[in-house]
């Protein structure tokens, strides 16, 4: 299309219907009949009403028979983000959840995670795992993958040829007392580090980039904790682990770290803890602790799905969010049997109905809320809110286009609905058949052509 009179990239799509997103002060903000054009780089060039269709195409130098115009069942929504998600564990997903979190680690996870050292094993996991969190919304996923580099570096690869914008983590642990040949030296866990970190920003991807990873602090001696954080420090990355997930665990920390005060402080000592840093779980971090996090600017994942399935504990969003701590949502696979942050999103409403039946007058999160915390909540927890997260000029156009009544979906219409109720349905009741289209930074990555399905 032509760019009339416009100095900045041309503008590629114009979409026309209802949008639906969250902004910081509003959970659920909804624009009916509007339109927005997204520009040569993937990025929303405007936002105007529908009555402004002919002086848009003026300005913006477009011809109003080039846009795409929504049906009274369809919507656009932010691409779903997961903030916390074990790629390599997706080959075991939705078995394996009959122990606590520490015999669930040594039995299932551990071995599993060993075997890729096999680089054709790696490759057809992950190329399952990106597929199919991209079919389900997931449009940026902050992946942890296993202890090999070049496995690692091939998930960053497969994330980038299919079009999913990810932070992948290689996992370091130099201890592993129940399985001491899935670990590494310290000195082994430095240089792979360095050299995955240097392999994957040398290879440019657009949307791909490395995730300082310590798996979390009792499979990692205090030594590499600090230097994991120095790493991240120098090369101003991303930085990802666990925290407070499970009691025992905790108790664990305490007797290998007896010198800090809390798990919180192990991760502060070894400036683990910065504004680009997101830690799952959080189930039983105390008031203090939240304190440290809101101070530093570190953000929780909550993984809903699997605290429950390894009864590992309920996290009190509720208390995170009044403390001003950044939070967004996780499916850790495969602690939590699901891949789809669909799933995260009711397990999310689930554990804080859970937490409204054990005491009658705690404040219930709204759907709303959590849509929030499912899109733009995700991308303020990865520090990438000021790229993606909502529809504003300027950010990258990652969305989904919902079809309430696809053919052969699981949702049934039985008379018109408002916007509102059709995302309501739609989060409690959709699937990936309801997700027509998935877009990340304005390029059409779902259906998957053929290309990527090779």
């Amino acid at each position: 299309m032509a760019n009339s009179g416009q100095t900045g990239p041309a503008i590629k799509h114009i979409y026309r219907g209802t949008f639906v997103h969250a902004t910081q002060e509003k959970p659920l903000e909804i624009l009916e009949d509007k339109l927005v054009g997204v520009d040569e780089d993937g990025k929303i060039a405007f936002i105007g009403g529908g009555s402004e269709l002919e002086t848009l195409s003026q300005t913006f130098g477009f011809s109003p028979s080039d846009v795409t115009e929504l049906t009274q069942v369809e919507f656009f929504m932010p691409g779903l983000v997961d903030t916390h998600i074990h790629a390599a564990q997706y080959s075991y997903a939705g078995t394996a959840l009959d122990m606590p979190l520490l015999d669930w680690l040594s039995t299932y996870t551990f071995p599993v995670e060993s075997r890729f050292k096999d680089i054709k094993f790696a490759e057809k996991v992950y190329k399952q795992v990106v597929r199919r969190t991209l079919k389900n919304g997931t449009t940026t996923a902050c992946y942890f993958a296993t202890i090999h580099t070049d496995a690692s570096l091939l998930l960053g690869q497969i994330a980038n040829d299919l079009g999913q914008r990810a932070l992948v983590g290689k996992v370091c642990m130099d201890r592993n007392n129940s399985m001491e040949n899935y670990k590494e030296s310290f000195q082994e866990c430095q240089d792979d580090t360095c050299r995955f970190i240097k392999e994957l920003l040398d290879k440019k991807y657009p949307l791909v980039k490395p995730v300082v990873t310590p798996r979390f602090a009792i499979s990692c001696t205090a030594t590499l904790l600090s230097q994991l954080g120095e790493i991240a420090k120098t090369n101003n990355l991303h930085i990802q682990s666990h925290i407070s997930e499970n009691l025992d665990e905790i108790k664990l920390v305490k007797e290998l770290f007896p010198e800090s005060e809390s798990y919180t402080d192990v991760y502060l000592k070894s400036n683990l803890l910065t504004d680009k840093t997101v830690m799952a779980h959080g189930c039983h971090l105390t008031d203090e602790e939240l304190v440290l996090f809101r101070e530093t600017g570190t953000s929780l994942s909550h993984c809903p799905n699997s605290n429950f399935s390894l009864c590992s504990g309920v996290l009190d969003v509720r208390n995170v969010l009044e403390h001003k701590v950044k939070l967004g949502l996780g499916t850790d696979v495969a602690g939590g049997y699901s891949a789809s942050m669909l799933d995260a999103v009711r397990k999310a409403l689930e554990a804080s109905k859970v937490l409204t039946i054990q005491k009658p007058t705690y404040k219930t999160l709204s759907f709303e809320e959590v849509f929030r915390l499912a899109t733009l909540g995700g991308s303020q927890a990865l520090s990438l809110d000021d790229q993606i997260g909502n529809f504003e000029v300027g950010k990258d156009f990652d969305a989904l286009r919902i079809n309430i009544a696809a053919p052969g979906g699981p949702i049934d219409l039985i008379q018109q609905e408002e916007p509102k109720i059709l995302l309501e349905k739609f989060l409690h009741l959709g699937d990936d058949r309801n997700i027509v289209q998935v877009f990340v930074a304005g390029k059409k990555v779902v259906p998957l052509t053929e290309q990527t399905t090779e």
